[in-house]
């Protein structure tokens, strides 16, 4: 099985794990499973948005591959053994959490063991989800060049849509084959703004990033964060999702 990729992308705090997590309900009520969902901020908090805790992240591995390997084993087997212990088994998706990046004096050979551990376990899954950072660092080092859906997520506000028309630039140089780019104006007012409006359509008509949804903000969103209740237990009677679950049918139909 060849999975597709998804990946967000985005400035800080624009919601792009609360897209993603919207994604993996989704996809998962639509039976387009099993998924891999993989935390790739450092900032680690999609696990909280599914209400599941932590057991070990990527970069705790790559300090063990730093020590003594156990007797028998290479560093490419331990390092494929201890990514199946991290990661947390859920139904119809798998969560891996990639931790904080290599610092200095990293063990940078630990990147090419998980880009050939992620080859073997990407057939395990038909959708890969990648919550990236600002960056899309992440990427090459899980060995996804080719994204099928890039989600790149924006605020309501001007700064944040020419952040995004930027972001969707530098795909270019990363050599990152990008199959379709989708704008998502996450937590807008209602109604919109002709001026924010504006910008929105300046940005899709002047790029090459089509306009996939405005979703409003939504106070249910806010109460299931606050209260820890995971996003997959959202009802479907939430006026926001009925936004985003129309958006979605469009992309993944």
């Amino acid at each position: 099985m060849t999975p597709k990729v998804i990946a967000m992308a985005g400035k800080g705090g624009t919601g792009k794990t609360t897209i993603s997590a919207l994604i993996i309900k989704y996809l998962i009520e639509k039976n387009l499973t099993p998924i891999l969902a993989v935390d790739a901020d450092p900032n680690v908090n999609l696990n909280e948005l599914l209400n599941l805790e932590i057991t070990t992240t990527i970069g705790e591995i790559r300090k063990d591959l730093k020590g003594d390997m156990p007797s028998g084993m290479t560093r490419d087997q331990f390092m494929e053994m201890k990514i199946q212990q991290s990661i947390i088994e859920e139904s119809g998706f798998d969560l891996m959490v990639m931790g904080m990046p290599d610092g200095p004096g990293c063990y940078c050979s630990a990147n090419q063991y998980l880009a050939m551990s992620m080859d073997r376990l990407a057939e395990n899954y038909r959708y890969i989800i990648v919550d990236n950072e600002a960056g899309m660092e992440h990427l090459s080092r899980l060995n996804l060049h080719s994204i099928d859906h890039l989600f790149i997520v924006s605020d309501p506000s001007a700064r944040g849509i020419l952040t995004a028309r930027r972001i969707s630039k530098i795909t270019e140089p990363l050599k990152l084959d990008v199959k379709n780019k989708h704008l998502i104006v996450n937590r807008a007012p209602t109604p919109l703004s002709p001026e924010l409006e504006g910008k929105i359509n300046e940005a899709v008509q002047d790029s090459d990033l089509p306009l996939a949804g405005i979703f409003p903000s939504s106070d249910e969103l806010i109460h299931q964060e606050i209260t820890g209740g995971s996003y997959l237990e959202l009802s479907n009677d939430v006026p926001m999702l009925k936004t985003v679950w129309a958006a979605f049918d469009k992309i993944f139909s």
